[in-house]
C-alpha cells in the first residue's frame, strides 16, 4: 500500500523524515508543463529525482559525502507509473525512501500526490554505486547495508523493475543528439532525465501530444560525456493484453554511441 504523508503545510518547500521515509514538496512551475499545458514526464522525473537528492543529503550518503570512500551513486533502473499529470500552480507532495538493500544494488520507491491526494505517479528504482577511480561497479559498504533495519517494511515496497528489456531490432524513427555543457550533472556525465528525455523526443509528435504514456522503463547502461554525438532509434511494438483481450501502443526505445557502437540506454513506453 502507499504510504500516507502528512496534510500540505502553508508553504511550498517543507522536509520531514521518519526512519527512512522522506517526504518533499513541490509546485508546477510553467517551465515544467508541455505543450498541453500538462507536467511534462521528464519535468515530472526530475522531481522525483531532487526528492532522492534530498533525501540522500539529509542522511549525509550524497555524492559531497561519497567522495571520501570514491564512491558515487549510479542509476541503473526506473520504472513509472503515471496516473496523471497536474497542470500549473499545483501542489505535489513526493515521498520517497530506500526499498531493499543488497551487496550490489539497493533500490528507491517514489510516490507522488497531489494536493487532493490523489496519486500522480509511483516509481521504483534501481542503484548502485560506482568505484569513481575504476568506474566499476563497488558492493555496498557496511555503513549502508547497516542502516536496512530503518527502512519501512518489504510489503510497503514496489515491484522491482524488470532485469530486462526488449531490444530494438527494426527501428523506425530516429533521432540524432550532441551532449553540451548544460546536459552533464555534477559527476561530469549526461544527466539521467536528459537520457529520457532524448529518448521519449524520438517518438512522433502525434504520439506525445496525445494522452501521456500510463508506464515507462528505462535501463541505463554506460556513461555519456560532452561533445558525444548519440543516436536514439525506436520502435512500435503492440502488445494484447490478454486478461482483457485490449491492444496497448508500446515502444522500445535504444539510445547509443555511433562511434564506439556502445548502447547507453534501454527504454520501453506503455500509452
Amino acid at each position: 500500500m502507499p504510504p500516507t504523508g502528512q496534510k500540505f503545510p502553508n508553504y511550498v518547500y517543507f522536509r520531514s523524515m521518519k526512519e527512512l521515509i522522506f517526504t518533499d514538496y513541490f509546485e508546477v512551475r510553467t517551465y515544467d508543463l508541455d505543450q498541453q499545458r500538462r507536467l511534462a514526464v521528464p519535468a515530472l522525473a526530475r522531481l522525483m529525482q531532487e526528492a532522492a537528492m534530498q533525501h540522500v543529503l539529509q542522511l549525509r550518503l550524497s555524492v559531497w559525502q561519497l567522495e571520501a570512500h570514491n564512491l558515487a551513486w549510479v542509476l541503473l533502473r526506473k520504472k513509472i507509473s503515471i496516473h496523471q499529470l497536474p497542470g500549473v500552480n499545483e501542489r505535489l507532495r513526493i515521498t520517497t525512501y530506500p526499498a531493499g538493500f543488497d551487496r550490489l544494488f539497493t533500490y528507491r520507491d517514489y510516490w507522488v500526490y497531489d494536493a487532493r491526494d490523489q496519486l500522480v505517479a509511483s516509481s521504483a528504482s534501481t542503484w548502485g554505486l560506482m568505484d569513481t577511480n575504476s568506474r566499476q561497479m563497488a558492493r555496498m559498504p557496511d555503513f549502508i547495508l547497516n542502516m536496512a533495519e530503518l527502512m519501512p517494511p518489504a510489503e510497503r515496497w514496489l515491484p522491482r523493475p524488470a532485469s530486462k528489456l526488449p531490444p530494438v531490432r527494426q527501428p523506425q524513427h530516429t533521432l540524432e543528439a550532441s551532449v553540451q555543457y548544460y546536459d552533464l550533472d555534477f559527476n561530469a556525465h549526461l544527466n539521467n532525465v536528459v537520457y529520457l528525455r532524448w529518448m521519449m523526443e524520438c517518438l512522433p509528435a502525434d504520439v506525445l501530444a496525445g494522452t501521456p504514456p500510463r508506464e515507462l522503463e528505462i535501463h541505463y547502461r554506460a556513461e555519456a560525456y560532452l561533445h558525444d554525438q548519440l543516436s536514439v532509434q525506436v520502435q512500435a511494438d503492440a502488445q494484447t493484453n490478454t486478461q482483457t483481450n485490449t491492444q496497448t501502443n508500446t515502444y522500445l526505445h535504444r539510445l547509443s554511441r555511433p562511434a564506439d557502437d556502445k548502447e547507453l540506454a534501454f527504454m520501453r513506453t506503455v500509452f
